[in-house]
């Protein structure tokens, strides 16, 4: 085995090793050490140059950022699983008649797609689902992204609160639970200008809490403005907190008769 190889490989079965017991600023050190060995191979992208060793350095490679993506995610750092996975995404697109396809894919790029829905980057979110193959729409990783996003865009919130118990990986976890927040964030949004108060068990179907104490939970931490009292949760406080507008009705409909005899004259 050529001797960078070589090494490249050791340090990645330490980093595998490390990322077993959940030492994950250890995988972080030597994932860093490797992705600077990784630079003198010319056999990845974006050069692809056919050496003797391509197909083993390009199948370690895809391995070690496929690593890279799910530790991204283990220690919460959406910024490094934006740029491992943009390093990552040309071993499924430009390596097919190379090496062999990853199982790891399709749960990387359902991965990738939920992030983009958390996100909210919905044009994202379609541009990357229209560059796969029709036949990836059935993997149950790509599937479960796609249902949540009908689901979001939809409005049951139900459907997309309750898609956590049925994540396929566990990866999707952490993303599903940052999904989860925007939504309760979403119907708290919404509740507080439709009703000046709740009782706390419909306060509690409404956000999908199990518990009196999670509701709480919730309240203190992101919505101090409300008050529990009386067996309600009390939106009123909240309302007189946020300033009314005044519209500048005067100065609109002088605006609009100004354009108005502007558009004459240009006729």
């Amino acid at each position: 085995m050529d001797p960078q190889l070589r090494e490249v490989a050791q340090l990645f079965e330490r980093l595998k090793a490390a990322f077993a017991r959940n030492d994950f600023n250890t995988c972080t050190t030597l994932l860093t050490q490797i992705k600077v060995l990784l630079t003198k191979f010319p056999s990845l992208p974006p050069s692809f140059q056919p050496t003797p060793n391509a197909s083993e350095e390009l199948t370690i490679a895809r391995q070690i950022y496929e690593h890279a993506v799910v530790l991204s995610v283990k220690i919460e750092d959406q910024e490094a699983f934006e740029r491992d996975f943009s390093q990552l995404k040309p071993y499924y697109t430009d390596t097919c008649n190379i090496i062999p396809p990853s199982s790891e894919e399709y749960p990387i790029l359902g991965l990738n797609l939920l992030r983009l829905l958390v996100q909210n980057r919905i044009a994202e979110f379609h541009t990357e689902l229209e560059l796969l193959p029709p036949s990836a729409l059935e993997n149950p990783c790509i599937k479960h992204a796609v249902e949540l996003e009908q689901s979001f865009m939809e409005g049951a919130y139900n459907r997309v609160l309750s898609a956590r118990q049925a994540v396929p990986h566990e990866t999707y976890v952490y993303f599903m639970d940052l999904l989860a927040k925007t939504v309760r964030d979403e119907i708290a949004g919404c509740s507080e200008k439709a009703y000046d108060y709740l009782t706390i068990n419909d306060a509690k179907k409404m956000l999908m809490f199990s518990s009196d104490q999670e509701l709480s939970q919730y309240i203190s931490e992101d919505h101090p403005e409300w008050e529990i009292r009386d067996g309600c949760v009390f939106f009123q406080k909240a309302k007189e907190t946020q300033p009314c507008k005044e519209i500048p009705s005067l100065q609109l409909i002088n605006q609009t008769l100004s354009y108005a005899r502007e558009l004459e004259r240009i006729v």
